[in-house]
């Protein structure tokens, strides 16, 4: 019973503080190269933003908007050497701050930091303690990856996903278990924007937010995941996919449910997207081998405004023999909106119904379940 009173005692004051400041005051000590200035990136009531403060005698302050616990980037720029001084992990420092004022200490390079003053900051440090042991190891993964991709080895990254996936799958659990022995952390959006990721399965997260304290659900960031919970309600398996029109290249309005009667890989994707572009010969083999089946592809592209001519050429680039439709507007294509669409590429095969029956196949994985489906 006291650790609830003292909880939501926390929360209280964190909720009091809402809309006032963080106030990092730094001191940097052991350096062998002066620092001139430090950067800071946080998550503002509406998007990202940076401000920056100068270093003097060792020592900068920073203070920033803040309307609840959240994380803070921050980076260390040197003054000019010869040859210039390239940037570093331990340029950079990760902190993760609740609104009030905190002492951050740098000592030897940027990144070794303590702090004081932060109850937030305690449990984030707690928190990557146990998570030390998997990100060496996506680490280490990250150096191979360089290694093969160099070497064009596609079977050696082939299995080095693999790896990685098993180690974010790791990652995830050990989210969703603190998250459930303590809702009332002050971590508690952080932890859960980590479980939902890009392509939310409401039926998991959902109840994991229902757990939250009233009190953090009225910070900015639960807000916007309770947003997000609702269109990924309306974009689930098995859910009839939301209906839209938009323009081809053409400029002719194309409706999703006109293609209804035949099985329908909805692609969001851009010309500027690498993964995208790596995808496409997979989804090229998938619609030659099933076009005559019954099944086509339609592409939603999210390329910037005034980019027509790098979305066309790309199309025909990449032999994308299929209906594309786009607003070019960006992240902010109303089609990719409507669908909760946070990174690309992302697909959605639906049934001749018009019901979404998978997501996100990669690779094989959409020849493999087309061939079923297509029997």
């Amino acid at each position: 019973m006291k650790k609830m009173i003292m909880a939501a005692a926390l929360f209280a004051a964190l909720q009091t503080n809402a809309q006032q400041k963080v106030t990092v005051n730094g001191t940097l000590s052991g350096f062998k190269e002066t620092v001139e200035k430090v950067y800071v990136n946080y998550r503002g009531s509406d998007s990202w933003k940076m401000d920056s403060a100068m270093v003097s005698n060792g020592k900068y302050t920073l203070s920033i908007e803040a309307a609840e616990p959240s994380t803070l980037m921050l980076r260390a720029k040197f003054q000019k050497t010869d040859p210039p001084r390239m940037g570093k992990r331990s340029d950079m420092a990760s902190l993760f701050l609740e609104p009030g004022s905190v002492n951050v200490s740098h000592t030897d390079s940027f990144s070794n930091v303590k702090v004081s003053g932060s109850k937030a900051y305690q449990a984030f440090e707690k928190l990557n303690d146990k998570l030390k042991p998997s990100n060496d190891a996506m680490m280490a993964l990250n150096d191979e990856y360089r290694a093969l991709a160099a070497k064009k080895d596609e079977a050696g990254l082939a299995k080095l996903e693999e790896k990685a996936d098993a180690i974010q799958a790791q990652q995830k659990e050990l989210y969703k278990a603190e998250l459930l022995s303590n809702p009332e952390t002050p971590l508690a959006l952080y932890l859960l924007d980590r479980i939902a990721g890009y392509d939310i399965n409401a039926d998991e997260v959902e109840p994991l937010f229902a757990k939250l304290p009233a009190a953090a659900k009225q910070w900015p960031s639960a807000k916007t995941m309770a947003d997000k919970i609702a269109t990924a309600k309306l974009t689930g398996i098995g859910r009839v996919a939301p209906e839209f029109t938009q323009n081809d290249t053409l400029g002719n309005p194309v409706a999703l449910s006109s293609l209804r009667g035949k099985y329908v890989l909805i692609d969001f994707w851009a010309s500027w997207c690498g993964p995208c572009r790596k995808e496409n010969p997979n989804v090229v083999k998938a619609f030659q081998t099933h076009k005559d089946k019954g099944f086509t592809v339609l592409g939603v592209s999210l390329d910037q405004p005034n980019a027509k001519d790098k979305w066309m050429k790309a199309i025909h680039d990449d032999n994308l023999t299929w209906t594309h439709v786009s607003d070019l507007q960006y992240w902010k294509n109303a089609v990719a909106v409507q669908y909760g669409i946070q990174a690309i590429p992302q697909n959605y095969l639906l049934d001749r119904d018009g019901k979404i029956v998978a997501k996100n196949l990669r690779g094989e994985e959409l020849n493999k379940k087309l061939d079923d489906l297509l029997k």
